[in-house]
C-alpha cells in the first residue's frame, strides 16, 4: 500500500502590488510540495524565492524519508547562500524569502518550514494548522512578554523573525508524522491568511478539488482586495492498494499522479 496525490496550485500578485515576489514548486514524484515568499524588493524578492524554487526542484527521487529531508535541507542551504551572496552583491541589501515545503516518502510525511508561509493539513474533517509562524508577535506571546489578544493587534504582527537568505546559517523548524488515507495539505503565503480565515479555508477544501480549492481561494482573496501576493498549493492523498505480488517504488507513476 503506498500513496497517490492530486495537486492543485494558484499564484497572483494581488490587487496592490506590481509584481509577484511569490513562487511554488509541485513534484509528486519526488514528493515535493512549497511555497516561499520573497521580501526585498527592486526584484529582490522574487530573485530570493525563485532562488529557493530552482534548488530544490533539483531534489529528484529519495531512498527513504530521511534521504528526502537530507537532500531538501541541502538544496536549501544552497539556495541560503546564493541568495547571501546577491545581498553582498548588493551591498548588504536586506534580501530573503519564506519557504515552507510539505515531503513525502511513503507513508510518511515532513513539514519544513522558516518565517510565516503556512502549512495546513486537513483530516477526517478537520483543519490543523501544523506550521507555526516566525513573527516577532508570536515570539513575544510565547515567552509570556505579550498576551494572546495583544499579539492579534500587534503593531508589528507581520514583522517575521526567521527566513531563507538573511543569515550564514538557516533557521527552520520540523515537523513529521504518518499519512492517512484522504489527508490534504495547503500551503501558502501570508497574502491568503490576511484575508481568509481557518473556517473558510476547511469548508473550501472540503467541498473542492485541490485546483478548485485553489481557484476559490484566490478568488476570495481578491474580492477582499488583495493588499499582497498570494499563493495556494493544495495536495489530497489517497492509498493505492498495490497488487499481491507486485513491487513498490519509492515515486508514484504517472497513473498515480492525478491531474
Amino acid at each position: 500500500m503506498y500513496f497517490r496525490f492530486q495537486t492543485g496550485a494558484l499564484t497572483h500578485q494581488g490587487c496592490v502590488r506590481d509584481h509577484n515576489e511569490d513562487r511554488f514548486l509541485t513534484d509528486p514524484r519526488a514528493g515535493l510540495w512549497v511555497v516561499a515568499d520573497g521580501m526585498g524588493g527592486h526584484q529582490g524578492g522574487e530573485v530570493a524565492s525563485g532562488s529557493i524554487v530552482d534548488h530544490l526542484a533539483s531534489v529528484g527521487v529519495a531512498a527513504s524519508a530521511p534521504d528526502l529531508q537530507a537532500r531538501f535541507l541541502d538544496r536549501l542551504a544552497r539556495a541560503n547562500d546564493h541568495i547571501q551572496g546577491l545581498s553582498r552583491e548588493r551591498g548588504g541589501a536586506i534580501i530573503g524569502s519564506t519557504v515552507v515545503g510539505i515531503l513525502v516518502f511513503d507513508r510518511d510525511f515532513a513539514c519544513i518550514w522558516s518565517g510565516d508561509s503556512r502549512a495546513y493539513r486537513l483530516r477526517d474533517g478537520t483543519l490543523r494548522q501544523i506550521s507555526r509562524d516566525h513573527t516577532e508577535a508570536l515570539e513575544l506571546l510565547d515567552r509570556g512578554v505579550i498576551t494572546a489578544e495583544e499579539a492579534e493587534n500587534w503593531p508589528r504582527k507581520n514583522v517575521i523573525t526567521r527566513a531563507v537568505g538573511v543569515a550564514p546559517q538557516l533557521n527552520y523548524d520540523v515537523v513529521s508524522g504518518q499519512l492517512k488515507d484522504g489527508d490534504q495539505f495547503l500551503l501558502c503565503s501570508d497574502g491568503l491568511t490576511g484575508h481568509v480565515d481557518d473556517a473558510e479555508i476547511r469548508e473550501i477544501l472540503m467541498t473542492h478539488s485541490p485546483q478548485a480549492a485553489c481557484d476559490r481561494l484566490v478568488e476570495l482573496t481578491l474580492e477582499r482586495g488583495a493588499n499582497d501576493n498570494v499563493t495556494v498549493v493544495v495536495m489530497r492523498c489517497a492509498v493505492k492498494t498495490l497488487v499481491v505480488g507486485s513491487s513498490s517504488a519509492a515515486a508514484p507513476d504517472a497513473a498515480d499522479v492525478w491531474s
